[in-house]
C-alpha cells in the first residue's frame, strides 16, 4: 500500500473543522432555543414561527450530521492508531489511494462497497 501518512493529516484537519462546526451549530441552536423562550410567541398564528422551527430543525439536521461524521473520522484515526487503516473491513484488501483520498473515512474497498 502506498504511504498515507497525507491522508492522516487530511483526517486530523477534517476533525477539527467538524468539531468547529459542531460547536457554532450547537451555539446557532442554542441562540434559537434561547430566543424563542423569551419571546411569547406562538408558533403557530406568527408568520415567522414556522421560519424559525424550520431553521432550528434543519439547524438540528445538520449538527446530527456533522456528529455522525466526527464519528466516522474518530474510527478512521482509530484504524490509524491500530495499524489497519486503509484496509477493507470487509475483506481485508487494500483500499485504493484514490478512495482514500476522496473519502478518507472509507471503510471498505470499492468492490465491497459496490456489493453493499
Amino acid at each position: 500500500m502506498p504511504p498515507i501518512t497525507d491522508i492522516h493529516a487530511l483526517l486530523i484537519a477534517d476533525r477539527e473543522r467538524t468539531a468547529d462546526l459542531i460547536s457554532s451549530l450547537s451555539g446557532n441552536i442554542a441562540s434559537m432555543v434561547e430566543a424563542s423562550q423569551l419571546t411569547a410567541s406562538d408558533d403557530e398564528h406568527d408568520p415567522e414561527g414556522s421560519t424559525i422551527a424550520f431553521e432550528r430543525s434543519q439547524a438540528s439536521t445538520l449538527l446530527a450530521a456533522a456528529r455522525n461524521h466526527l464519528d466516522d473520522v474518530d474510527a478512521a484515526l482509530a484504524r490509524f492508531a491500530a495499524g489497519n487503516y486503509g484496509y477493507c473491513e470487509r475483506c481485508g484488501g487494500a483500499v485504493a489511494r484514490d478512495r482514500l483520498l476522496a473519502r478518507p473515512t472509507a471503510r471498505t474497498c470499492i468492490g465491497c462497497a459496490a456489493a453493499g
